[in-house]
């Protein structure tokens, strides 16, 4: 590591949790002559990239910034230079700078302090609330709130996978949610609906992530994570309320990839430009019943398959024209062939948003899965 690189790391590492950015700027502009610097937040929505420190909010589709976002590149437009600002595939926002350095080495360099900063954001958002403020076009509602502090991230990039997930209606989300951890050459992933409306919807959700995330970290199979949970939410409400989920667990090197379905969330797979429906046999949702059994149910992905999982609040979205319906959802998703999973979600959602032609009335989850293999 240059020097440069160990005095800016060191800046970002004494950084106060609140000035990340603000120091980030002096030092770029001391050891490489950066004399504009600025971070762009991605919104709730994935709609917006909000500058922290100054300008107006980039919109608008094509844009060199959203460029950068959407293929994880250099952008270069005239003296103004786009980063990606993104750790482990969690993409944060971009890194606006300029003028644009006249070495490769410096350029190269940049783009690992972009790297470096996204590391220390999601370190530094322990302990402010500053960059989950500058990321929002409006307040979320409190069960919004709680939704999306319960989200593992947004988006994952590994060797032998890529994952991504998206809720909407962003700033007003209820009881969808998903969830997703990686351990021990498996990946869990689960896509949830808590049953109501408002806070009820998010407090039941909420238990059922926990409840999950407790009986899988105790190593449980995946039938008996779901019995733990269905156990926990009955002794809570009695029956008066239940969760549907999907629960997945990949084996990342040989894609045998196990299911335990217990309500709505619906599973399809594009495989060679082609939606296959994976018809599963959906057992009681989770609370429903002071005990229930769950089985588990296996299927072997494919080299480069793309699983998809919606809630049904996708399909049965109802624009002016009537239902989403099944022909439109499968449709797009043979769109979103070349796109990367987080591009895949965002362009679906904001293909019903303009569907609707307003905010999702009901909640719509939608997570990617890509797997790939080891080295492939």
């Amino acid at each position: 590591m240059s020097d440069r690189l160990t005095a800016v790391r060191r800046a970002l590492a004494d950084a106060s949790a609140d000035r990340v950015v603000e120091c980030l700027a002096e030092i770029v502009a001391k050891e490489y002559a950066v004399s504009e610097l600025d971070l762009l937040l991605v919104d709730y929505r994935l709609a917006a990239l909000l500058p922290l420190l100054d300008g107006a909010p980039v919109t608008r589709p094509g844009d060199p910034a959203w460029r950068c976002f959407d293929h994880q590149s250099e952008v270069n437009a005239g003296h103004v230079t786009y980063l990606p600002v993104t750790a482990r595939g969690e993409r944060i926002g971009v890194l606006r700078h300029s003028p644009t350095p006249a070495t490769a080495e410096d350029r190269a360099e940049l783009a690992e302090i972009a790297t470096l900063l996204a590391h220390e954001l999601q370190a530094a958002q322990a302990g402010t609330d500053r960059y989950a403020v500058a990321s929002r076009t409006r307040r979320l509602t409190l069960a919004a709130e709680m939704q999306w502090e319960l989200l593992p991230g947004r988006c994952r990039v590994e060797p032998s996978f890529s994952l991504a997930g998206q809720l909407e209606p962003a700033y007003a989300v209820r009881g969808d949610s998903f969830d997703w951890a990686e351990y021990d050459g498996r990946l869990f992933v689960t896509v949830l609906n808590g049953m109501g409306d408002g806070m009820n919807a998010a407090l039941l959700t909420s238990l059922a992530v926990h409840a999950l995330r407790n009986a899988r970290r105790a190593g449980l199979s995946l039938a008996d994570q779901a019995a733990l949970a269905d156990q926990a939410i009955f002794s809570q409400h009695r029956g008066d309320a239940h969760v549907e989920a999907l629960l997945l667990e990949l084996n990342v090197a040989s894609g045998e990839l196990q299911i335990v379905d217990t309500g709505s969330p619906r599973m399809m797979i594009l495989r060679d430009g082609e939606v296959i429906d994976q018809p599963l046999e959906s057992q009681f949702p989770l609370g429903m019943f002071e005990s229930s059994d769950f089985e588990t149910r296996t299927v072997q992905l494919r080299t480069a398959d793309r699983l998809f999982v919606v809630s049904d609040g996708v399909s049965e979205a109802v624009g002016h024209s009537g239902r989403y319906g099944e022909a439109a959802l499968h449709r797009f998703l043979r769109r979103t062939g070349p796109m990367a999973p987080l591009q895949a979600v965002r362009s679906l959602l904001g293909d019903l948003r303009v569907f609707v032609s307003a905010d999702l009335e009901d909640d719509a989850v939608a997570v990617c899965l890509d797997w790939t293999r080891p080295g492939q």
